[in-house]
């Protein structure tokens, strides 16, 4: 069951105070989970019954820890660029509990002039908004409004709303939907995790089809290197090595899987792997052919015997965990 916040009532007493008095002067619209999103209020400002094509947005702050020794402050949080950026001004207000008054600051006015990102921007105790002192709050954000060329067209009255969240969004490009991907964004967050189950599949396996793809490249290298050097067949020599990366790959792939650092095998394969994959790729017969005839040997030992070594450790160390948590069981 979802929890109350202990503060909503506090919250809920400086909008309700806000919005009883701009509902009789203006039209306002209140906006789901405010407190979230930085906005809590939308206004259209009229005059006689019109609306006069300026409008903004009021963040509403309530409770005794926005009192300061000298008037009020209001914390920025993560809302610097959006209402500093705003299209129309964001007015940030304080409701005081105890004396019951609401005072007003033009947030984005002060942020554009802001050198750097701040912290806290001050409300001035002298800034109250009441019913006497609605009129010169209107007229002060009309003129910041002209000012900044932020007036809208006549709209009506669903599409003024609209348009004011979309000038609340319009100039933060993080905000801005890309059309060619938002739909398979749309089916990643509903598919959200199952898609993680799939990417970390696919990181863990990006190492294994790399190998992969390098074997199947270096095939015909690797069959013309033991064709000059030696007699013997090369699809067997070289698919024994083959198989041999193959194996500790996979096994350092599930190793890892389960929380284990396979470092010898790491270490074993990476060697094999610089030593057989690189030399034959480069070689060309050029080395002298005992070089060659001692490479081609030694692959061979080694594929047959580090198999066996390979399985053997391997199987022993499961053989022997198996025995532990059997004798957990019991």
């Amino acid at each position: 069951m979802a929890r109350i916040r202990p503060n909503r009532h506090i919250e809920r007493a400086g909008v309700n105070a806000v919005r009883t008095l701009l509902d009789n002067h203006h039209i306002v619209q209140e906006i789901e989970g405010g407190n979230d999103h930085g906005e809590d209020l939308h206004v259209l400002l009229t005059r006689d019954g019109y609306r006069t094509g300026h409008v903004l947005a009021i963040q509403v702050k309530s409770g005794r820890k926005y009192k300061r020794a000298n008037g009020y402050s209001i914390p920025i949080e993560d809302h610097y660029d959006d209402w500093k950026e705003s299209r129309i001004p964001v007015v940030g207000v304080v409701y005081d509990l105890e004396s019951q008054k609401l005072y007003w600051v033009n947030l984005t006015e002060k942020l554009r002039s802001t050198k750097s990102p701040v912290r806290h921007v001050k409300v001035s105790s002298a800034s109250v908004l009441t019913s006497e002192t609605i009129d010169d709050f209107t007229s002060s954000i009309e003129e910041y409004i002209d000012s900044a060329g932020m007036r809208i067209r006549d709209f009506t009255l669903e599409e003024a709303f609209e348009a004011i969240s979309r000038a609340l969004d319009g100039l933060d490009p993080n905000r801005v939907p890309n059309p060619l991907f938002e739909g398979w964004a749309e089916l990643l967050l509903r598919n959200e995790e199952r898609a993680r189950g799939i990417a970390r599949l696919a990181a863990q396996m990006a190492p294994l089809v790399l190998l992969a793809t390098l074997l199947v490249f270096e095939w015909p290298y690797q069959v013309r290197f033991v064709t000059n050097y030696t007699e013997l067949n090369p699809v067997l020599c070289v698919g024994s090595l083959y198989i041999f990366i193959s194996w500790m790959a996979l096994t350092i792939f599930f190793e890892l899987k389960a929380g284990r650092l396979p470092r010898e095998t790491g270490n074993w394969l990476i060697c094999i792997g610089s030593t057989y994959l690189w030399i034959p790729l480069v070689d060309g017969g050029r080395s002298p052919g005992w070089l060659g005839e001692f490479l081609v040997g030694a692959g061979v030992l080694i594929s047959h015997f580090g198999l066996v070594a390979l399985l053997a450790f391997f199987i022993k160390r499961e053989v022997e965990r198996k025995r532990r948590r059997s004798r957990r069981q019991e």
